[in-house]
């Protein structure tokens, strides 16, 4: 297959460019910079471009079997008004050209990313792909995303929305900015600790997205997290564990909102998501508990 991924030097793009050559696949990356990075796979076609604007970039659709959209400014940042801009732009624009380049009549896969913050802030209740948004700026974020990327289907595509949860990787991601505090024993809870956090180690997500390409009945979205979403605390306690650090040193729920703003309050709160299509479509996970995942991990 000819597979095309945007947003594909980045943590989990570099990582499925891996996985999509090993099966056999011809990859094509499109990313904003001016040239790949030296992690690349050197099998990679490398087209770079703003993929918030039209361009040359969109005629390299018309070749493709599958269309892995990630391209997306990072949420992990302080959000002031011109972030929250930079993270809608890049996400609804993008898709916008994504979906406007697709030929039409043509069976191709479109798997285009959203994120578990598609349900807003959520109490205890278990959320499955029927639940309805949330009404937070991420969720409308997602809400938006995920509408850009529905037109394909009128043009003949299957589209898969991957919710992702957040993903557990060797390479940066969310460890590579909470490992080095445990390091230096400064980790531990966040608040309260008692939120919820949907998560994913890398080889599942990965997995993941095979298993979709493979199984040609699945559409829509479908939540790419473990079965066994835990508490922040917990995370932390875990973390600990694995580390051989302590666990105990919180971080403040106000200190959060100062650094981060609306970002920290996020942080603060969460979702309980289960990944109930993959599931029901037997999926097994290699990861499902989450002291074995960052046993694997950070190992």
């Amino acid at each position: 297959m000819n597979i095309l991924i945007t947003g594909g030097l980045g943590f989990v793009g570099t990582q499925l460019s891996i996985r999509f050559l090993g099966r056999g696949h011809r990859v094509t990356v499109v990313d904003h910079a001016p040239q790949p990075r030296p992690y690349t796979p050197q099998e990679v076609k490398y087209v770079p471009a703003d993929t918030t604007v039209p361009g040359a970039w969109q005629g390299e659709m018309e070749a493709q079997h599958a269309v892995i959209n990630l391209a997306g400014t990072s949420i992990f940042t302080r959000w002031t008004k011109k972030t929250k801009q930079l993270i809608y732009d890049s996400r609804i624009l993008t898709t916008r050209n994504v979906v406007e380049a697709m030929p039409a009549g043509k069976e191709t896969l479109l798997c285009s990313t959203s994120a578990v913050g598609y349900y807003g802030f959520r109490d205890d209740g278990e959320l499955t792909e029927a639940d309805n948004p949330g009404s937070d700026f991420l969720a409308r974020v997602c809400t938006d995303w995920e509408k850009e990327a529905g037109k394909a289907a009128d043009k003949g595509a299957r589209v898969v929305i991957t919710r992702f949860g957040i993903v557990l990787g060797k390479t940066g991601g969310a460890l590579g900015q909470m490992v080095p505090l445990f390091k230096i024993f400064a980790g531990g809870p966040q608040g309260t600790g008692r939120q919820w956090f949907s998560w994913i180690h890398m080889d599942d997500l990965l997995d993941a997205f095979v298993f979709v390409f493979d199984n040609k009945t699945i559409h829509g979205p479908v939540n790419f997290c473990s079965p066994n979403p835990v508490r922040n605390k917990d995370l932390a306690r875990a973390l600990g564990q694995v580390l051989s650090r302590p666990s105990f040193l919180k971080t403040p729920s106000f200190m959060l909102r100062v650094i981060l703003g609306e970002f920290g309050s996020m942080i603060l709160q969460g979702q309980r998501v289960i990944p109930a299509r993959l599931l029901e479509h037997g999926y097994t996970f290699y990861h499902p508990e989450i002291f074995g995942a960052l046993r694997q991990v950070l190992g």
